[in-house]
C-alpha cells in the first residue's frame, strides 16, 4: 500500500478529485494526508471530512523560502510518501526541496506544455489565438512547469471563449486527467528515461 501526500493551498478540487477516484476505485494506496500553507484552505475541511490527516505549515512563518521547504517536507516525511501531488499549490518550491522529492512529486499544469508555463494560462491562449488549450500532468523538476510530461489533455477554445470559460472546461478535464496519471504512478506503470515519460498513454517503442 503506497502512501500518497497532497499539497494545496486553497479550495484543492484537484485533491476532491483524487480523493474520491482513491476511494471509489480502491486503487492500492491511501492518501496518508493534505497540507497547505494556508490555514484557510477550504481544502482541508474536505480532506478530514473524509477522514485524511491535514496539517498546516504556514509559509509567511519562516523567513525564506529555503526554511519553509524544509520545515515543510519534515511535515511531508512523517507520512513516509511515495508520492507528493501537488493541486493548486502556489508555492514556487526550492532545488533543494525538489530533489528530495525527484521522481515522486506530480504537479497539473493548466495548459498544453510547453506552452504557456507559470500563471494566468488561459488569458494567454486566447491572447495567441490558439485553436486548442489543456493542461499537463509532469514530474516536478526545479525549472518550473518543465519537468517529463506524463500526460496531457486537449480543450478545443471555442469562439466567444473568456479567460473564465475556458478555465472551466479545463479544470473539468483536469479532474480526470490527473487521477489517472497517479494511479498509473501508484500501479508502477510509469518509467522515466532521457526525459520522457513512457506508460500506457505512450508505450515504449519497439526496437
Amino acid at each position: 500500500m503506497k502512501n500518497i501526500v497532497i499539497l494545496i493551498s486553497g479550495r484543492g478540487s484537484n485533491m476532491e478529485a483524487v480523493v474520491r477516484a482513491a476511494q471509489a476505485e480502491a486503487w492500492p494506496a491511501r492518501i496518508a494526508a493534505v497540507i497547505s500553507n494556508r490555514a484557510d484552505a477550504k481544502g482541508l475541511e474536505f480532506a478530514a471530512a473524509h477522514g485524511i490527516a491535514t496539517a498546516v505549515v504556514p509559509n509567511k512563518d519562516y523567513p525564506t523560502r529555503e526554511a519553509f521547504d524544509a520545515a515543510l517536507a519534515e511535515v511531508i516525511d512523517t507520512h513516509a510518501p511515495d508520492l507528493v501531488v501537488l493541486a493548486g499549490f502556489m508555492r514556487i518550491l526550492t532545488p533543494g526541496f525538489v530533489e528530495h522529492y525527484a521522481g515522486r512529486m506530480l504537479n497539473i499544469h493548466p495548459s498544453l506544455l510547453p506552452h504557456f508555463p507559470g500563471l494566468h494560462t488561459h488569458e494567454a491562449a486566447l491572447a495567441a489565438g490558439h485553436a486548442e488549450h489543456g493542461a499537463t500532468v509532469h514530474f516536478v523538476t526545479a525549472e518550473l512547469d518543465h519537468g517529463p510530461v506524463v500526460d496531457q489533455v486537449a480543450v478545443p477554445v471555442l469562439p466567444g471563449d473568456t479567460a473564465q470559460s475556458l478555465a472551466a472546461r479545463v479544470l473539468e478535464q483536469e479532474h480526470v486527467l490527473y487521477p489517472r496519471a497517479i494511479r498509473w504512478f501508484i500501479e508502477d506503470k510509469l518509467t522515466v528515461e532521457n526525459g520522457r515519460v513512457y506508460g500506457p498513454h505512450n508505450p515504449r517503442p519497439a526496437h
